[in-house]
């Protein structure tokens, strides 16, 4: 079995230090990168399974690195954030970030979130096995994470795409956002269930079709469902 390789891209050498003693522990091979060009640079070059992300950093900051690395890839991205950077965890997750770590923290909690996106990025269907939901001028693949809106691709990051397909599978179902934070994120995630409405904004702001035979309807005080016209 490959061993899993992960990029670790923060400006603190303490940093590196102390989560490769761990990922080592772990039998985790890691590369380190030091500020957003050679995170980037590194991204490319070694094609890791995981990254590691600090939200500020020289040269670019973990938003524009997340940013450019969700135009070419679905690969886990764990952000670090530093307590109170709550637009910017935000930023970040509406970006595609999978999940959060708020410092400090402990590097065994890093270890448990690293096993919890991988097991979630393993079992989500991004590879193929025929996920792919189509209605009246819109089609949901996740084999690719490709949207298309009246046959024109529409840029979704993979979050936005996995809740519109967990929706959109289920149409008149009603779900909490507890629900589709768990099957989104996972059970294990932490964050706050006010980022599924960030995201449900977004995803409506893209589906933006005059007289679609489908919409995403706000239940209020419950959660939202997707509803298909008959």
């Amino acid at each position: 079995m490959q061993t899993v390789h992960i990029l670790i891209c923060d400006d603190d050498p303490v940093v590196h230090e102390s989560l490769g003693i761990y990922l080592k522990a772990e039998h985790y091979r890691f590369s380190s990168a030091y500020d957003g060009r050679q995170a980037l640079e590194q991204f490319r070059e070694l094609k890791p399974d995981l990254i590691i992300l600090d939200l500020m950093m020289p040269e670019l900051s973990g938003t524009e690195v997340c940013r450019e690395i969700r135009k070419q890839s679905n690969v886990p991205i764990l952000m670090l954030t530093a307590k109170g950077e709550e637009i910017d965890r935000v930023l970040g997750l509406e970006l595609g970030a999978d999940d959060y770590i708020v410092k400090p923290f402990s590097p065994r909690e890093v270890i448990a979130r690293i096993k919890a996106v991988l097991r979630r990025f393993n079992d989500s269907g991004r590879s193929a096995d025929g996920k792919l939901l189509r209605y009246s001028g819109l089609e949901i693949n996740l084999d690719n994470y490709l949207v298309k809106v009246m046959d024109q691709p529409v840029a979704f990051t993979p979050k936005e795409v996995e809740i519109l397909y967990l929706l959109a599978s289920h149409p008149g179902q009603v779900m909490d956002r507890e629900q589709i934070l768990s099957k989104v994120w996972g059970y294990d995630y932490f964050g706050d269930t006010r980022t599924i409405d960030t995201h449900i904004k977004r995803i409506r702001q893209k589906l933006s079709v005059d007289n679609a035979p489908w919409s995403l309807i706000t239940v209020y005080g419950v959660g939202y469902k997707f509803e298909v016209d008959t």
